[in-house]
Formats: C-alpha cells, sequence, structure tokens
C-alpha cells in the first residue's frame, strides 16, 4: 500500500529567532499541491451554478413547483453559506485535509445517490442541503492549505492562481450543466461531480499534506452555534426576500434573528478565552475592508451571471449550452488578471490595483447598459472581457490581504470568513439584482388583452410570459408575438436597471478600497 506523503510544515510563529520566514521549510511540490486544491475548488463551484440549467428538465420530470424549485437551488447555499465558519475551524482543530477529503466523500455520495435514487423534489431538496454541507467542509480547506504551504513571497501568486479558478468555476459549471442536459438528462448534471470527486480524493490523500492548529485549542461550541444562527438566518432573509417581499413578517423575523445572534456572537468572542474567530482580526483594514471587496465584487458578479442566462436563453433564445459558451469572454479575461496581480500590486500597490479592478467592473456594467435586443454578441462579448479583468484584478489581491493579516493557526477559520463574505454577496447580488429587475419588468410589460386572465403569472415570471406567447402563437393567436415582445423589451430595460445599481456598488467598493485599505508595509 502506497502510503500518502507528508510534509513537518514549520509555522513562522515556531520558528527561533534566529530564523525568518523564508527559511521555514515549505514542500517542494507545493505548485501540484496547489492543482489539487484548485481541481476541489472548482467541485464547489460547479455544484453552486451546474443546477441552474437542468432546472427546466428537472422540474417537468419530478413535477416540481415554483417553491421547489427555489428551495433545490436554495437549500445548498443555505447549509454550505451557514456552516462555512463552523467547517472552516473543524478543519483548523482536527486537520484541513482530513476535513477536504470527508467533505469530497459527502458531496461525492450525495450526488451519486441523487442521479441513481433520487424521483421527487423532495430528495433532490435533502441531497442538495447534504451537497452543501459537505462543500462546507471543502471550501475553506483549498485556500487555508494554500496559505501554509507557499513562503510569503510565493503567496499572492498562489492566491492569485487559486482566485482565478474560483472565478472560472461558476462559467465552466454553467458549460458542464448545459452539455450534460442537452446530451443526457438532469441527473448528469450530479452524476458528472462524481468521476472528479474520486480524482480529486486519490490526489489529495497522496499529494496534501496534513496541517491544522498544532496548539490544539478547544473549539468554541457556542461560538460555532451562534455563527450557523446568523449566516443561516442571514441568507434565509436574503433568500426569501425578493419572492415574499422584503416588509414580510418571514423576512423580517430572519434578519431579526441574524442581528440578535451577532449581537451575541460578539458579545460571547469578547469574553470566551478561545473564540472562534476573534474580533481583533475586523481592527486589521486589510481583514475587513479585504471582506467588504470580496463581498461587494461577488455581489455583481452573480447578480450578473444570474440575468444573463437568462438574457441568453430566452432573449435571445440559445440553448443552454450555447449560452454557457458565450460567457467564456469574461474567464478568458479574469483568469491572467488574477495570476499575474501579485505583480501589479508589487508595481502599484494593492489599494491602488483592487480599486481599479473594481472601476473597470463598473464600467463594463456601466456600458451593458448600452446592450438592446439587437447589440451584436461580439459587443456584449468585449464587455464581458472587461467585467472579467476587473474582477480578477479585484478577487486574488482581496484575498491575499484578508489571509495575510490572520495567523496560520486560524487558516480555516480566515479562508471559511473570506468565503462566507462571498457567499453573502453573490446571494445578494441575486437578490437585490433580481428584484430591481423584476420590478422594472412588471412595471413596464404590455400584456395583450387576450392574455389578461393570465396577466399575474405573466408578470410573476418572464419564462412564463415567453412559454405563454409561444404558446399563444401556437393556437393561431397573433397577440402571442406582440406577449414575447414586450416580455424581452421589459425584461431588458429591467437587466439595465439591474447593471446601473451593480455598478454603482462596484464604483463605492472602489471608494472604499482606495480611502481605507492600507498600503503594504
Amino acid at each position: 500500500m502506497i502510503e500518502p506523503l507528508t510534509f513537518n510544515i514549520i509555522y513562522p510563529q515556531q520558528l527561533p529567532h534566529f530564523m525568518d520566514d523564508s527559511d521555514a521549510q515549505y514542500p517542494t511540490n507545493r505548485w501540484v499541491i496547489l492543482g489539487v486544491m484548485s481541481l476541489s475548488l472548482v467541485i464547489v463551484m460547479l455544484n453552486n451554478v451546474t443546477l441552474n440549467v437542468a432546472l427546466p428538465d428537472l422540474s417537468t420530470d419530478l413535477s416540481a413547483d415554483n417553491s421547489e424549485l427555489q428551495w433545490i437551488m436554495d437549500a445548498y447555499m443555505l447549509v454550505f453559506g451557514g456552516t462555512l465558519l463552523v467547517m472552516g475551524a473543524l478543519g483548523d482543530r482536527f486537520g484541513r485535509k482530513g476535513a477536504l477529503q470527508i467533505g469530497l466523500i459527502i458531496v461525492g455520495a450525495a450526488s451519486a445517490w441523487t442521479a441513481f435514487y433520487a424521483d421527487s423534489s423532495t430528495d433532490v431538496i435533502l441531497a442538495r442541503a447534504t451537497m452543501g454541507l459537505g462543500a462546507a467542509l471543502v471550501m475553506p480547506s483549498p485556500l487555508s492549505v494554500v496559505l501554509v504551504v507557499f513562503p510569503p513571497e510565493e503567496r499572492g501568486k498562489a492566491i492569485g492562481i487559486w482566485a482565478a479558478m474560483a472565478g472560472v468555476g461558476a462559467p465552466i459549471g454553467l458549460l458542464v450543466g448545459g452539455w450534460a442536459v442537452e446530451t443526457y438528462d438532469w441527473e448528469m448534471v450530479f452524476l458528472i461531480n462524481v468521476p472528479i470527486i474520486l480524482l480529486a480524493l486519490i490526489a489529495g490523500a497522496v499529494i496534501v499534506p496534513r496541517s491544522k492548529d498544532n496548539e490544539e485549542r478547544p473549539l468554541d461550541v457556542v461560538g460555532a452555534l451562534l455563527s450557523v444562527i446568523i449566516l443561516g438566518s442571514l441568507l434565509y432573509g436574503i433568500i426569501e426576500g425578493p419572492s415574499l417581499g422584503w416588509t414580510n413578517t418571514e423576512v423580517i423575523a430572519a434578519f431579526a434573528i441574524s442581528a440578535i445572534s451577532c449581537l451575541l456572537f460578539i458579545s460571547w468572542q469578547k469574553r470566551t478565552e478561545f473564540p472562534l474567530l476573534p474580533l481583533e482580526f475586523f481592527k486589521n483594514h486589510r481583514f475587513s475592508i479585504g471582506l467588504i471587496a470580496i463581498a461587494m465584487a461577488f455581489f455583481v458578479m452573480f447578480s450578473f451571471m444570474f440575468m444573463q442566462m437568462l438574457h441568453f436563453q430566452l432573449v435571445r433564445g440559445h440553448s443552454p449550452f450555447s449560452a454557457a459558451i458565450r460567457f467564456f469572454p469574461l474567464p478568458i479575461g479574469l483568469m491572467p488578471a488574477a495570476a499575474n496581480s501579485d505583480r501589479l500590486v508589487a508595481k502599484f500597490g494593492r489599494p491602488n490595483v483592487i480599486s481599479t479592478g473594481l472601476c473597470l467592473v463598473a464600467t463594463g456594467l456601466f456600458l451593458f447598459t448600452q446592450v438592446n435586443i439587437d447589440t451584436s454578441y461580439p459587443q456584449i462579448a468585449a464587455t464581458f472581457f472587461l467585467l472579467g479583468i476587473g474582477m480578477g484584478l479585484t478577487m486574488a489581491p482581496s484575498t491575499t490581504a484578508v489571509m495575510d493579516a490572520i495567523p496560520h493557526s486560524k487558516a480555516g477559520v480566515g479562508s471559511a470568513t473570506n468565503d462566507a463574505s462571498r457567499e453573502g454577496g453573490g446571494a445578494l447580488g441575486i437578490a437585490i439584482g433580481g428584484s430591481v429587475l423584476n420590478e422594472i419588468y412588471q412595471s413596464t410589460i404590455i400584456i395583450p388583452a387576450s392574455a389578461s386572465g393570465q396577466s399575474g403569472v405573466i408578470q410573476e415570471s418572464f419564462p412564463a410570459a415567453i412559454t405563454i406567447g409561444q404558446r399563444m402563437l401556437e393556437l393561431g393567436n397573433p397577440e402571442g408575438a406582440d406577449l414575447i415582445a414586450s416580455a424581452r423589451e421589459s425584461f431588458i430595460e429591467g437587466m439595465v436597471g439591474a447593471c446601473i445599481v451593480a455598478g454603482v456598488v462596484a464604483l463605492l467598493a472602489a471608494i472604499i478600497v482606495k480611502w481605507k485599505l492600507p498600503q503594504d508595509d
């Protein structure tokens, strides 16, 4: 039997006084380790988005209504985002490699079970929640392992590559999901995870070193439980806000529970001897401003991607696979920008690079407000490319700022906090961007008299309006064409409004970073 390779990683705080961090014994195969970590990261990103393109087939096959479809998507996000801090702490305490491997096994087993045995929407919802739990174990591990296996002079480059993989994971997920649905069926969206996970498990067992907090501090159980309540209730309120209404009692209660739990968490973290998330981290502007930049960047990215899948498929009539291919100018711009951002940071300073990236994102979004139904794809592709460059210049240096601000013993919690800011920002982006789009769509769509009996459904759902219009045409009613044209025009107007909101958010983030983020020492 081949024994897994292990390395004795010496952390900077453990070095004798006559040695500095550059003398630490880092693994010689650390770039191979980064490759395995990147594969694990892509698996999580794939699970976040592949199911989007399978929802129409899944809803037909399992007779799932709109509420069930929403929870098929949201169960994963809710459990994943809600348990991130806890899982990061468990990785720090008991071992990051073990957390990674167990998480991959959970995701793989839940994926395989869904593909072969799920025959109701309830089955899929439960499986997605289980996959979210596994993903929460996986997600903090890659970045925390990267932090401890790379010396400081290489860490910016390594995190840049990690961020590039995080950025391309979502477009790749859309492409894989589109291919799976068009070539096979919705079950393949889950089954395709299994061989990728097996590869990551084998490579991780052989290559990835063990690392953990060597002081073996006890786990902050109270803080862990409060963190789950804070993040879970916050995400629940964000997820349900657009559908129930932001003034709905249930939504307000979710936000209230999150706020009260946050106050209790802060109070407990100040009093306990071994806090889950030491509050002094937030006094470091690299940590706190880095988190704000990441959250706002993913607010923009998730909001934009959510709109564009509908735009390409329902406004422009592309298949899921064809729509996913049209996203690729974004990662083509993002990958080299993120991977080489460390050089730009060394030359121009981190605040300048991040704020420039956010300004490029804002510029791309404002340019996108000029898009209409007749806009050619090359013009749209150029805007995607510009957005990708901006995201790459934002994500990698912001993540490095966060991770450089924390000790290695808290690498898992630091990575989980970084991931939680991404998840919260992304969820808020979809919620607010979707709300702006829906508000404008509902106020501008013109419903023909012959379809007035279905006006409620048409106003509530852009896809439903297109479907109803097509059905009217099939029945020989020419007003179906008018409904489709009006729905598409109204969607474009809503998309433009949402892009303006996202652009303003990106500009505000640029100002905050330039104003508050300190230069590197």
